[in-house]
């Protein structure tokens, strides 16, 4: 899915932000969409001024990126624990709940983020809501066997699913060669139910739906950045 983009100096803002909690000797986790981009560039600078650190991509397009930018990269495999994961969000709440995925990196991202002692979210003022579900649908990774069944239960739950689809007009692919089926709820009382509901559905692999797991969120105010925390 793609909006009009946020701008580039709010998102430096917080990506600088971010980068002043980062030390040598670092592993962190590399998020995917507009914010994350801004803070892999940023953090490219540093390293080729002499910041040690290793990073672990949640996406193809972000480990291009990092590599372009001269990060060494890992995989997770290498590494028994991530000192901090900096990723973006869509819609994040009071609580510090979050929506994720309209980036199509959802399960990647919700596996480093689990691995990382401190999950660092990057957002823009538009982005926080009172209630989940109040912006945005809620991105779920379904196996394309079961889009045409998960596609109906979701439905049955009060969803209202639709195919992510490419400019080309094919759906689009995760990096896990599955599906997204973009599913509005609107505001939402109880994520924590619905999520429960929607990963009971058969074939759905992962959802957007991202709660207790941020630690801090970075948000670009006009002219500065905003914290908001939680204790994990």
């Amino acid at each position: 899915m793609s909006t009009a983009g946020p701008d580039p100096s709010d998102l430096d803002r917080i990506a600088n932000a971010a980068l002043a909690r980062v030390e040598s000797g670092m592993l962190l986790g590399l998020g995917t969409g507009r914010a994350s981009e801004a803070f892999i560039r940023r953090l490219g600078e540093r390293v080729r001024r002499g910041l040690q650190i290793k990073g672990v991509a949640t996406s193809e397009r972000s480990e291009a990126l990092a590599r372009r930018e001269n990060i060494p990269t890992v995989s997770l495999e290498e590494v028994e624990r991530l000192h901090v994961a900096v990723d973006g969000a869509d819609e994040v709440t009071p609580d510090l709940g979050l929506i994720k995925g309209l980036g199509g990196a959802l399960l990647r991202e919700r596996v480093v983020a689990y691995e990382a002692a401190q999950f660092i979210i990057l957002v823009t003022p538009e982005k926080l809501v009172e209630k989940l579900g109040s912006r945005v649908p809620i991105p779920i990774e379904v196996v394309p066997f079961a889009v045409t069944t998960a596609t109906r239960h979701l439905t049955a739950l009060g969803g209202k699913p639709a195919i992510r689809k490419n400019a080309d007009g094919y759906p689009f692919q995760t990096d896990n060669h599955n599906w997204i089926l973009d599913t509005a709820f609107g505001p939402m009382d109880a994520p924590a139910a619905v999520d429960a509901r929607i990963r009971s559905i058969p074939g759905v692999v992962d959802t957007g739906l991202f709660l207790d797991m941020a630690t801090l969120v970075l948000v670009a105010d006009p002219g500065a950045v905003r914290e908001l925390t939680r204790q994990r």
